[in-house]
């Protein structure tokens, strides 16, 4: 691996691809830290926990983690010397009983360390130092070694503070003639900014209940460069017709600044196929495969050849590698059947080009093949609502949910960053995309390689313009036999080169197939061309979203950083004084004189007000509690119950939400208006 140096904010800037909103424009950034002097040859510590100390300190400035190495104590046992490394030096040797599935390892063989000797003063001066890392280092994220992860009791204190604090979301609101409150979409700032990474593909589901209306809840949700789950907004709708997703996914297209998705997944409801064609005519819509085929039951279930049934249709689907052979395993699927009366079947073949397999691969779904991520991230919410959650709780607890899923993506941010997975081949474009993706997309790129063991190459000709080979490949199949299928991988070019393969897996997954890369690799070919290199999956992009303020996330400004400083020096004295009710008292006295010298610029500051919502009508007026609607498209399967539910032993009356609470949620939807206008 070539030797890196740190990697400053600036040239980091230089390699970011991903051009998201920069909310910060205008506004200078205080640095956190003075910067730290470097490790000198001759440097001298009182002690050898002044070394540490000092080292911890440079080390988290510039990015990397630390550990103890090697040290030698002397017979009267004072350390005699010690050495400080990178937490990635040294080498791992596998423990995985599955050569071909490395685990995840942190240590690269960095060589950056410190050595400290012990002088016949008792003090402790360094021997040696070498300062270059085999890696990059990101000060961002050096909070995440296990080196840096204790918390004093001032930082604590203050996390909590931020905690209860907020800036909150874009919102829409629409109520009826009645003022009734009917349906309502909301999404944070960094929901808004992330889109711009990752809003090409997106799914919607209402298939989830969550509060005490029957409300359901319609997530809008994408997938990161980990493979994650990630939230572009959400709503509570009354209904599930028409009219009302139309409004849902016009309110939704204005808060993403009116750029629709390329693609976006539903499951296979009538309604939502005419709102998403009116709202979104140039996006790919596909419905939900797993929806589809868990009606086979119900449709077939009283069937005499439902067993034949089943198997014909899933090897028609999920077998059926080209839109020529699903056509004629349909055929014979009616024809064999007497199925041709059928009006379920019918109908599926005539919205064939929106779900079956075949017909969908040539449009990049970024590995979403059903509706499972708004699932995924229903489960997730499970945690934090359920079905007898009112609406003010659900906006107090969609905070909390949100920022476990920010942490688990910086978590991951920090393991692709700062760990790797051993390649498991010679081939230089394994190691391409194991220094450049993520830990989770270089898995799946490693499934991949490892599939080089089933497959055969023969050459099929070509000329000046290209040349094409064909792949033989071992599948399995629906009913668990191997399947022997032949893809052709066409290759056009030499700089730049095109390579194609007829498995469409790149088109659809965004990951280069095992077909094209053992070409590439029969090429002699060290590089993928940068056409397949997806910045979706990338480790080393800045992300400029993750920077956004929102809710449950406080990103450093020229305030915040002057209010910290303040609140560190108050801290000592406030606990102090908390000891006793005279030093409270006193205390207390002292700091009503001072706010007369440091008076509110603003008298308003610290105050918000409820606006007015106004109808389809155009009146105005009081927003009322929504009522309990009915909704359709519910999951035949039980919903998972939460444990909230299960403790309550007795299920309370059902009630409409007091004025008290309306007013809570509509002021917090208000107040959030002038947040979000400059947060777009």
């Amino acid at each position: 691996m070539a030797s890196f140096v740190q990697l400053t904010d600036d040239e980091y800037d230089e390699i970011v691809v991903d051009d998201g909103p920069n909310n910060n424009d205008g506004v200078e950034e205080p640095k956190a830290d003075d910067d730290v002097e470097e490790p000198n040859v001759g440097m001298t510590f009182s002690s050898e926990e002044e070394v540490r100390s000092y080292y911890m300190k440079y080390a988290k400035h510039k990015g990397f983690g630390v550990r103890r190495r090697n040290s030698r104590q002397s017979e009267d046992g004072r350390v005699r010397w010690f050495t400080l490394v990178c937490a990635r030096q040294g080498t791992v040797k596998s423990q995985a009983s599955n050569i071909l599935k490395p685990r995840q390892t942190e240590r690269v063989g960095c060589k950056a360390r410190v050595n400290a000797v012990l002088n016949e003063d008792g003090r402790y001066t360094l021997s040696s130092v070498i300062l270059d890392h085999t890696h990059y280092c990101s000060p961002g994220k050096a909070r995440h070694f296990r080196c840096f992860k204790k918390l004093d009791a001032c930082v604590a204190k203050r996390l909590e503070i931020n905690d209860e604090a907020g800036i909150q979301f874009f919102y829409a609101i629409d109520v009826g003639p009645d003022m009734r409150l009917k349906n309502v979409f909301w999404a944070d700032a960094r929901s808004r900014a992330a889109y711009q990474s990752f809003g090409d593909v997106i799914t919607f589901d209402t298939t989830y209940l969550t509060n005490a209306y029957k409300m359901p809840f319609a997530p809008f949700v994408g997938v990161n460069h980990h493979g994650q789950s990630i939230l572009f907004g959400c709503g509570l709708i009354s209904n599930e017709d028409a009219n009302t997703f139309e409004w849902l996914f016009e309110s939704w297209l204005k808060c993403m600044n009116d750029r629709p998705p390329n693609a976006i997944i539903t499951n296979q409801d009538k309604a939502m196929k005419l709102a998403i064609a009116r709202v979104f005519p140039s996006s790919r819509h596909r419905s939900c495969l797993w929806h589809i085929m868990k009606k086979l039951p119900e449709k077939f279930g009283s069937h005499s050849r439902y067993d034949k049934i089943k198997d014909s249709l899933h090897k028609c689907v999920y077998d059926s590698l080209s839109e020529n052979e699903f056509e004629e395993r349909w055929a014979y699927l009616i024809e064999t059947n007497d199925l041709r009366d059928n009006a379920w079947l019918g109908s599926l073949y005539a919205d064939r080009q929106f779900w079956v397999p075949a017909y969908v691969k040539n449009t990049f779904w970024a590995g979403m093949s059903t509706t499972q991520r708004s699932e995924s991230m229903n489960a997730f919410f499970d945690d934090y609502v359920h079905s007898r959650t009112t609406l003010k709780e659900f906006v107090d607890q969609y905070d909390s949910a949100l920022r476990r899923k920010a942490e688990n993506e910086a978590i991951a941010d920090f393991n692709s960053f700062n760990t790797e997975i051993p390649c498991i081949s010679h081939y230089p474009i394994e190691k391409q995309f194991q220094e450049i993706y993520t830990i989770s997309k270089f898995k799946e790129v490693q499934e991949e390689f490892r599939g080089f063991l089933y497959l055969t190459i023969s050459y099929l000709g070509g000329d000046g313009a290209g040349h094409t080979f064909v792949v033989g490949d071992e599948i399995k199949v629906s009913d668990g036999c191997i399947k022997r299928v032949n893809y052709f991988v066409c290759v056009y070019g030499e700089n730049p080169l095109d390579i194609t393969c007829t498995c469409k897996l790149f088109e659809f997954r965004g990951i280069l197939c095992r077909h094209a890369l053992r070409i590439l690799a029969q090429l002699d070919k060290g590089e993928v061309p940068p056409k397949y290199i997806l910045d979706r999956w990338r480790k080393d992009i800045k992300r400029h979203y993750v920077n956004v303020k929102s809710s449950y996330e406080a990103t450093s400004n020229p305030e915040r950083q002057r209010f910290d400083r303040i609140q560190n020096c108050f801290y000592k004295l406030c606990s102090n004084a908390a000891k006793t009710e005279r030093n409270c008292v006193k205390l207390i006295g002292q700091l009503e004189q001072l706010k007369s010298e440091y008076p509110d610029d603003d008298p308003n500051v610290g105050t918000s007000t409820a606006g007015e919502v106004t109808p389809m009508d155009g009146t105005t007026g009081k927003v009322l509690s929504p009522l309990v609607v009915r909704s359709k498209g519910r999951p035949t399967t039980k919903r998972r119950t939460h444990p909230v539910e299960k403790a309550l032993k007795k299920p309370s009356t059902r009630r409409r939400l007091s004025t008290t609470e309306v007013d809570y949620c509509i002021n917090i939807f208000y107040t959030t208006m002038n947040f979000c206008d400059t947060s777009s």
